[in-house]
């Protein structure tokens, strides 16, 4: 890029240039605190080497950015306006990322706008550009937000190849420079159809990434635990979930740690779920229900909160558990974007679901891992040897023409 005065190395792509401008944006403290939040949460207590920072992943989205947008032939303008919407893109991220973010009433994009908004960052940006310009790019609006939020954007290209190589897993290898060399934008991004085998990769790789990283059982214990003492630090009003994004990863460990055990019954959890996750010693899961035995897998999602926790309290009443340590835990939806991603085929456009078997037979494979679990404390596993899930919560009606038996286990093959 031209004008540059800085490069960085980045254990991905290679040398990222920056100039005067971005670098004056790199050192504002709300992208500073990105190198405190780890991209994956809290994922290195099962892949060790997962501890690669959210500032990590926005520096890799705006060098993508960059090289779409390159390929593009966009004005140099816009080519600018897309590095620094991506380099802004999650700093309204709370801390360990996704697993606060599903404890607020907002989502982390409404965060980023507030901190762009109404911090110093503000008046660094609007030296040379219109902050409702880059707020509205990372919503994924107007004619340059496909690039970033979109159905196969640049956000998605990187965190899967940087996830991937953290962890040591090998699903999220996926040919980059062939969607790019693919991709041409018009109202959103379009896929020519020499792209489509790239983009099947992508999106398998997605899929196999979910339940050995994203939403590996472990992993899934872990937030759950996590998510729930957060929500005793906002009931006790330790912690504004508002300002959630002021905070980094070792700022709310250290909250935990030094809460007042004394002081409440809600102290006294936090302070006990954090000794527990220093300490590695989980809560157990001991109760398992399969999606994919069901006809329709996503009447699960609409489940609410009121109902969970009703259920909650009828098991730990049962068999004599505090309410608190009786988690159940309702699996992340298994949504795909990128199967709506457009496909010039001539002057065709296609849904690649549509053009794809392979992407087409994920709609139904996406349920085959997530389950309906439930965690509780391991000296309390005895209590559960003839429980059934469908004693205390109605489920939806169970399949009984589909041959479901194959993938039922399967999630067993990551753990």
């Amino acid at each position: 890029m031209s004008n540059s005065s800085k490069f960085l190395r980045d254990s991905i792509h290679g040398n990222t240039a920056l100039n005067e401008f971005e670098i004056e944006v790199m050192d504002s403290p709300q992208i500073q605190r990105l190198r405190r939040i780890k991209q994956l949460g809290f994922i290195s207590l099962v892949y060790p080497g997962a501890n690669h920072s959210r500032l990590e992943h926005s520096i890799g989205t705006m060098f993508l950015g960059s090289k779409l947008a390159d390929h593009l032939e966009l004005s140099d303008y816009d080519k600018r306006l897309v590095r620094i919407a991506a380099l802004l893109h999650d700093v309204g991220h709370g801390p360990f990322s996704h697993v606060s973010e599903a404890v607020l009433d907002v989502k982390h994009e409404a965060l980023t706008a507030k901190v762009i908004e109404e911090t110093s960052l503000n008046d660094i940006i609007s030296k040379e550009f219109d902050t409702k310009k880059i707020i509205d790019i990372i919503n994924g609006k107007g004619s340059l937000g496909p690039i970033i939020s979109g159905e196969l954007d640049v956000d998605r290209m990187d965190y899967l190849i940087r996830d991937s190589h953290y962890t040591g897993v090998a699903y999220g290898i996926i040919d980059v420079d062939r969607i790019i060399a693919n991709l041409k934008l018009k109202r959103y991004l379009i896929l020519d159809i020499k792209g489509v085998q790239a983009a099947e990769e992508a999106l398998v790789a997605r899929y196999q990434m979910y339940p050995s990283v994203y939403q590996h059982h472990t992993t899934r214990i872990l937030n759950a635990m996590f998510r729930r003492a957060l929500r005793k630090l906002f009931n006790e009003n330790v912690v504004k979930s508002e300002e959630i994004y002021k905070y980094d990863d070792s700022d709310m460990i250290c909250i935990c740690r030094n809460v007042d055990e004394n002081e409440s019954e809600g102290l006294k959890f936090v302070k006990d779920i954090i000794n527990r996750l220093d300490n590695r010693n989980l809560l157990k899961n001991v109760s398992s229900t399969s999606l994919n035995q069901f006809e329709k897998p996503q009447e699960v999602f609409e489940i609410d909160k009121k109902t969970l926790n009703k259920c909650e309290k009828e098991i730990g009443e049962d068999k004599g558990i505090d309410k608190d340590y009786v988690i159940l835990n309702i699996p992340e939806y298994p949504r795909f974007d990128e199967m709506k991603t457009q496909v010039a085929v001539g002057e065709e456009l296609f849904h690649l679901s549509e053009i794809s078997s392979i992407v087409k037979a994920l709609q139904t494979a996406r349920f085959n891992y997530p389950d309906i679990c439930l965690y509780v404390p391991k000296e309390d596993r005895d209590k559960f040897k003839n429980f059934k899930l469908e004693d205390y919560l109605d489920l939806p009606e169970k399949s009984k023409n589909k041959f479901d038996t194959i993938h039922v286990q399967q999630s067993k093959l990551f753990e």
